[in-house]
C-alpha cells in the first residue's frame, strides 16, 4: 500500500449493508490497514458517533421503549446523523483525516424509506437537510441475503435489535433498496458479496480506498499547482 505520512486531503467512507453482513469487523481492518501506512483515520459509527447519538441509538434500537411509529423512528436517525455529521464527521475531513463509518444515510433510506415504506425520496431529503449535505466520497456496499444474514447474527449469543429482529421480507426491501442506490451511483460505491471470505473483501476494499486516496493526492496536487501559478498565487 502507498505510504499516507504526507498530508492527504481528506476522505469519507461508510459502510453498508444488511444486517450480519460483516461491515464492522470490514471497517476495523480498513482502519489498521490505513493507519499501517500512515493516515490518520477515524473510525465511528451509526447511530452514534457523538454523546447524543449513542443515547438516541439505544432509544431507536434498544427494545422495551414502547412504540415507536416509523416516522418517529426516521426522525431520531436523523438527529443522531446531524449531529455526528456536524460534530465528527465534517472536522475530522476538514483536518484530512479518512472517516470510516459503520452505516451513514444510505442505511435510513433502505431501512426507514423502504423497510418502514416512508419512502426513498423524502428520506433522501431529510437526511441532506441533517447532514448539510454531506454524503460519503464511497460507500462500501457488503450484500448479504436475508437468511444468510439472520444465520450470521442468531450465531452467537448476541440478542437481534429492533431492526434485525423484524421479519425477512423487510431485510429483503431493504437489500434491493441498497443495490439500487449502487446501480444508480456506481462511481460512488464498491459492492462486494459479503460470502466473500474476510480476507477476500479486505483486500478488496483496501485496493479502491488506496486508488482513491492516490486520486484525491493528484488533484490536490494539481490544484495546489494551479494557485501557485495563477496571478493571486504569486502576488
Amino acid at each position: 500500500m502507498t505510504d499516507y505520512t504526507a498530508p492527504q486531503p481528506g476522505l469519507f467512507i461508510a459502510f453498508e449493508g444488511g444486517d450480519g453482513a460483516g461491515k464492522s469487523t470490514q471497517a476495523v481492518l480498513l482502519s489498521k490497514a490505513l493507519s499501517d501506512a500512515g493516515a490518520t483515520v477515524l473510525r465511528t459509527r451509526e447511530p452514534g458517533g457523538t454523546p447524543v447519538g449513542e443515547k438516541l441509538r439505544s432509544l431507536v434500537l434498544d427494545h422495551g421503549q414502547g412504540e415507536i411509529d416509523a416516522k418517529t423512528e426516521a426522525l431520531i436517525f436523523a438527529a443522531a446523523r446531524a449531529a455526528h455529521a456536524s460534530q465528527v464527521i465534517t472536522p475530522a475531513i476538514e483536518r484530512g483525516d479518512v472517516v470510516i463509518s459503520d452505516r451513514y444515510a444510505d442505511s435510513s433510506i433502505a431501512y426507514q424509506g423502504a423497510g418502514r415504506g416512508l419512502g426513498t425520496e423524502a428520506i433522501v431529503k431529510l437526511n441532506d437537510w441533517a447532514t448539510s449535505g454531506l454524503w460519503p466520497d464511497l460507500t462500501v456496499l457488503l450484500d448479504v441475503s436475508p437468511e444468510a444474514g439472520r444465520h450470521r447474527r442468531t450465531a452467537g449469543d448476541a440478542p437481534e435489535d429492533r431492526l434485525e429482529s423484524e421479519p425477512d421480507g423487510f431485510h429483503a426491501a431493504i437489500r434491493a433498496t441498497f443495490l439500487a442506490l449502487a446501480a444508480a451511483h456506481p462511481q460512488r460505491y464498491l459492492v462486494l458479496p459479503a460470502a466473500n471470505t474476510v480476507s477476500e473483501l479486505a483486500a478488496a476494499i483496501v485496493e479502491r480506498v488506496t486508488a482513491l486516496l492516490s486520486e484525491r493526492a493528484v488533484q490536490a496536487s494539481a490544484q495546489g499547482s494551479s494557485a501557485r501559478d495563477s496571478p493571486q498565487g504569486s502576488a
